[in-house]
């Protein structure tokens, strides 16, 4: 099987999203650092923001609803990355992962549901969140961000961590970011900050395989249910379109830091958080 065979098999099994009702579009300013945004099934917006990197506790997760951005869960050192899984938000928050209720009397409330005690090795750069359909958490490590330390893990609803693969076991793997699960639960998408290639990792071969390169300092990884995936540039400030016949396309290129991109519920509008500019962005899809 060719490199682009192999890549449209992989778009053609990716998960399609649900609907939500329609979205503002209107860009969100004020922002601190954004880095990772997701939309629930009820139409939130969740956003994480950073503020000060390296300083705990200055972190937050915003939500946003009718357009307004409000402050959701405070005290979290920098976060990222983030997943749904059930009735919980999901953070990876530095060299630890979070866990927040979405709703209830402990809404908003942060509680550490991976330690950084809990990982075989302490993570260096946690960053992007991926979930599969049987509630397995896939978080990557950027490592010092130049090709030292990354790592890719799998988390069990039980807060159990294994380890998936790292640059010890494969050279290519620098700095893993942005994560994408197909809907078998056999194959994750990474995409390497560093590098700015993007791979599919087999998790019962174990084999990593390039399918596309160009990305810059790859993000985040989004795919559309029409067959097209999307990938920000983190260092260039773009996000490219990658069709199935593996051609990539630049669709944004003014950004001063396109971070962890998502779609909404609809799949009509994609989400890019501008660190630097401390933007949430909206691009309307064709």
């Amino acid at each position: 099987m060719t490199r682009n065979s192999l890549l449209a098999l992989l778009l053609t099994i990716l998960l399609p999203a649900a609907h939500a009702a329609e979205l503002n579009t209107q860009k969100i300013s004020g922002l601190k650092m954004p880095e990772s945004v997701l939309q629930a099934s009820d139409g939130r917006i969740f956003v994480s923001e950073i503020n000060g990197f390296g300083v705990a506790g200055d972190g937050q997760i915003s939500v946003i609803e009718q357009g307004q951005a409000k402050l959701f869960a405070k005290g979290l050192d920098d976060p990222k990355g983030l997943a749904i899984v059930g009735q919980f938000l999901y953070v990876a928050d530095n060299k630890r992962i979070l866990k927040i209720a979405l709703s209830g009397p402990k809404a908003g409330q942060a509680e550490v549901f991976v330690a950084a005690t809990g990982f075989p090795v302490e993570p260096l750069f946690l960053n992007d969140l991926e979930a599969d359909l049987v509630g397995n958490l896939y978080v990557s490590d950027s490592g010092d961000l130049k090709g030292q330390g990354g790592a890719v893990y799998q988390i069990n609803a039980q807060g159990e961590v294994r380890l998936l693969i790292n640059g010890q076991q494969d050279k290519r793997i620098l700095a893993p970011n942005g994560l994408l699960m197909d809907d078998t639960g056999d194959v994750l998408l990474i995409v390497d900050f560093a590098s700015g290639i993007l791979y599919s990792y087999q998790l019962k071969s174990k084999q990593l395989t390039d399918l596309a390169q160009g990305f810059g300092g790859g993000d985040g990884l989004v795919h559309h249910a029409n067959g097209n995936m999307y990938v920000s540039d983190w260092k260039n400030g773009k996000v490219f379109r990658l069709d199935m016949s593996g051609e990539v396309t630049a669709i944004a290129t003014t950004y001063q830091s396109a971070a962890d991109i998502a779609l909404t519920k609809d799949e009509k509008v994609l989400m890019v958080p501008d660190m630097k500019a401390g933007e949430l962005d909206f691009i309307v899809l064709p």
